[in-house]
């Protein structure tokens, strides 16, 4: 059983730091999210656990943390959910082939020098048991992601999100989050089907099996509920609950077809209807409660798995410098080099490498997963959860000395003023909904 007053001590220590490392990173104008994301990093073995391990023993005893385990995966449920709900790859449409170029540009170079990567790594730093396959695929995949939410947020405050820029960014960001899902589910499935291939038969074809169902059965079955909302013009308390059933039932499918339950959630957000008043409704219902309590746990929880210390030699400080290195060259080198070679020009094509090298929230998804299912070691997690911190945090700076975002609204080609607009409906609301 939890002890109460320990889990409630927790929680507010954690949602009172996460806020407040996040107002002070506003304020230096960085997103939020950054702050929070380093508020729990703060609380781990990293500093807290530094300077005051008695401390850290009283405050996060280790039979606690299971709660805040489960906790936290509740939260990323309903993140991964309003992510899937917030994904609309609509914004391809009519983008031509900069947005489609480059985006399989920055998942493909970066997979492949993380595959590279791999090769050093693997003999050095991988857990005893580990196929090289796996380890290959995981570190390409860490190095592909884009933070779809965090970049959408970005070019929101920068005055950015209805130029020819903010629009190509979206559109890359939404493929590459997807792309990186996918990638994902095939190193997990890899993972928990090891040594047995009627497993792994079986993880296939029932997800295949599922995905038809959820595309072609379910999402017909959903769209009543958008024919409710408009009726009644608000969302009752029994359509939440239909819609967070149909959540938990579909993480629920997915974790016992061997994927993992935030791919369920993910999908049950990309099949809900897509109207904008409908989206809009519910994410304001549901966005509240994950990103400024839930969100925040897991933030927590992941400092709490994160430790410098396993970095205690200048050869692994090396090594996190070639993860930093490969990182950064494969997503803005193979981004911003796409884009020039489709047309854009060269600030433009920079600029847009500096946003697809965000990573955020998602990226410490992605590495959760890969501890959990053991797949990386964890020093190799704490190379990793460094990497996503320096490369979302380079963003900003970086993207006001290349673009000069400030001078950004009205001043680009390319865009036109009904193009604009259009790009405006269709994105604006995925900027400002999903706030984290």
């Amino acid at each position: 059983m939890p002890h109460i007053p320990t889990l409630l001590l927790q929680i507010g220590v954690i949602l009172a730091l996460a806020r407040l490392v996040g107002t002070l990173f506003r304020k230096i104008r960085q997103p939020q999210v950054m702050g929070e994301m380093l508020a729990g990093i703060l609380l781990g073995p990293s500093l807290l656990g530094w300077i005051s391990p008695p401390l850290t023993e009283w405050l996060f005893p280790p039979e606690s943390l299971g709660h805040l385990s489960a906790l936290s995966q509740v939260g990323l449920l309903l993140f991964m959910f309003l992510v899937g709900l917030e994904l609309d790859l609509g914004v391809l449409r009519g983008r031509g082939r900069t947005a489609v170029v480059t985006s399989n540009v920055s998942v493909i170079l970066p997979f492949s020098l993380g595959v590279l990567l791999a090769l050093l790594l693997y003999p050095r730093l991988s857990q005893e048991g580990v196929p090289f396959l796996h380890f290959a695929l995981f570190l390409g995949t860490a190095m592909s992601i884009t933070a779809f939410p965090v970049l959408a947020r970005i070019l929101k405050e920068r005055g950015l999100l209805n130029t020819q820029l903010g629009v190509v960014a979206i559109a890359c960001a939404a493929v590459d989050d997807v792309t990186g899902w996918i990638l994902l589910a095939g190193v997990v499935v890899l993972a928990r089907s090891a040594g047995s291939a009627g497993v792994l038969w079986f993880t296939l074809l029932g997800s295949l099996v599922y995905v038809i169902v959820m595309v072609f059965g379910v999402r017909r079955l959903l769209w009543r509920l958008e024919g409710i909302f408009e009726r009644r013009g608000f969302i009752s308390h029994n359509l939440l609950a239909a819609i967070l059933l149909t959540v938990l039932a579909s993480a629920w499918i997915t974790e016992e077809l061997g994927i993992h339950a935030l791919f369920g959630a993910f999908i049950a957000g990309v099949v809900m209807p897509r109207k904008r008043e409908f989206v809009h409704a519910l994410t304001e219902k549901l966005n509240d409660a994950a990103v400024v309590l839930l969100v925040p746990i897991f933030f927590a929880f992941t400092g709490l798995r994160t430790s410098l210390g396993l970095l205690d030699s200048p050869i692994l400080w090396l090594y996190f410098g070639l993860v930093l290195l490969v990182a950064v060259v494969g997503k803005f080198g193979g981004s911003a080099l796409a884009a020039r070679w489709t047309g854009m020009g060269w600030r433009e094509a920079g600029a847009l490498g500096v946003l697809m090298n965000t990573r955020g929230l998602m990226e410490l998804v992605l590495l959760n997963i890969g501890l959990d299912i053991g797949v990386i070691s964890p020093a190799v997690f704490t190379m990793l959860v460094l990497m996503a911190l320096v490369t979302t945090f380079m963003t900003a700076p970086v993207l006001e000395w290349i673009y000069f975002a400030r001078l950004a609204p009205g001043k680009y080609e390319g865009v036109g003023a009904q193009e604009e607009a259009a790009a405006a409906q269709q994105v604006e609301y995925t900027a400002g909904d999903l706030t984290i």
